[in-house]
């Protein structure tokens, strides 16, 4: 294997070749789209909207935030700050709000104030940062995913990936408690969302009072001890930052676990299924769980020695040549760009594959495709 310094070098120009694709395909979305809250595409393939607190909200603006930085565009910039004075609105509705602001606003308002120095995108953040930070059960040493009573105790995988928006708040302030809550939410995610094979738990529930496991859900994979791969991804993306923003070698090691796991149950094609753990037919592919994994494993290759690096460098290349060639649209006169992303499982009997959103474009497979063909690139700006 070569290390991931020499894979770089060699895909350098195909990486290229891609962006000019994604830029002349973006730089005619970012002017249809920018007064739009987006998360997909209509049957006519333009970008939908949803409702104002829906968590995806965040993507389509700081997808434009990584094309502006890279790019000096100014449409990108003015989209990107366009859709943060839109999204002022979920902020006025704060019991809506829920473990997803990370998402909604760290790669939005955050990336605003790292690349441009405004100041009330740094109150935005920041605000969001409380608004995460409250949901810290004290006791239980969790932060609680969703406001529904009946996950009253439940966390999910995907909070990693909010966790980066308390790392900054410390750093930004100068306090360490918002710090001291990732570091335990991101501890207990090791305990009990991550097994001992690498493959991680969707949903836990947890007794309140002292934080044990209590059960496990299958949420939107095939089963309750099934490995839904999106959530495989990030834990992959998602350890690897909590090591990135606090350097502890444990949240490192997680990473590898869930990497390897990954590239063992997708390396015959490279595209990943819905599910690790489904039945071979159908079979139902996810691309975003692809795209974000490729992002969380050309950081961990640069974390690594160079010669360990290669092997999760590699992998992610495989990733994204696999899924450019059999997913991607770069036709500029419509809105999808990554296609045959899935939202959930479909199980037969609960969830038709209409209702599960199956091999459809979402907004958060364009932001991770552009992510990772930018880190190739060598992009310095990390929106996490």
């Amino acid at each position: 294997m070569k290390n991931y310094k020499e894979i770089l070098c060699e895909n350098r120009a195909w990486a290229e070749e891609i962006f000019a694709k994604i830029d002349k395909k973006m730089s005619a979305i970012t002017l249809r789209s920018r007064d739009k809250i987006v998360d997909g595409v209509n049957e006519n393939g333009f970008h939908r909207e949803r409702n104002i607190d829906w968590w995806c909200n965040g993507f389509f603006g700081g997808l434009n935030w990584l094309l502006y930085d890279y790019t000096k565009n100014e449409e990108y910039k003015k989209t990107a700050k366009r859709q943060e004075i839109i999204m002022d609105e979920a902020l006025a509705h704060f019991e809506l709000l829920h473990h997803d602001v990370g998402f909604m606003w760290h790669i939005l308002s955050g990336a605003s104030y790292r690349l441009t120095g405004d100041e009330r995108s740094k109150t935005r953040n920041l605000f969001a940062a409380a608004s995460l930070s409250s949901r810290f059960v004290l006791d239980g040493g969790f932060i609680r995913a969703w406001n529904d009573d009946e996950a009253l105790n439940w966390t999910i995988v995907d909070c990693l990936m909010n966790l980066p928006l308390l790392y900054w708040a410390s750093d930004v302030i100068g306090d360490d408690r918002f710090k001291r809550i990732a570091m335990a939410h991101a501890n207990m995610a090791m305990r009990d969302h991550l097994r001992r094979d690498g493959s991680v738990a969707h949903i836990v529930e947890h007794d309140r009072e002292t934080g044990e496991l209590v059960r496990t859900y299958a949420g939107q994979g095939y089963a309750d001890d099934s490995s839904w791969s999106r959530g495989q991804a990030w834990a992959v993306y998602g350890f690897t930052l909590s090591y990135m923003h606090t350097g502890e070698e444990k949240y490192l090691n997680a990473a590898k676990q869930v990497a390897n796991y990954f590239i063992a149950n997708c390396s015959d094609d490279w595209l990943p299924r819905v599910d690790f753990r489904a039945p071979k037919e159908p079979v139902y592919y996810d691309s975003t769980a692809g795209a974000c994994a490729a992002c969380g494993m050309i950081e961990l290759a640069k974390l690594l020695p160079e010669n360990e690096g290669g092997v999760y460098m590699n992998a992610a290349i495989n990733i994204l040549k696999a899924m450019t060639e059999r997913f991607c649209n770069f036709d500029p006169t419509n809105d999808h760009m990554l296609d045959f992303g899935t939202v959930r499982y479909p199980i037969p009997g609960k969830f038709t594959e209409k209702e599960s959103g199956v091999h459809i474009s979402i907004i958060y497979g364009d932001f991770f495709y552009t992510e990772a063909i930018l880190k190739l690139l060598g992009s310095e700006f990390n929106p996490w």
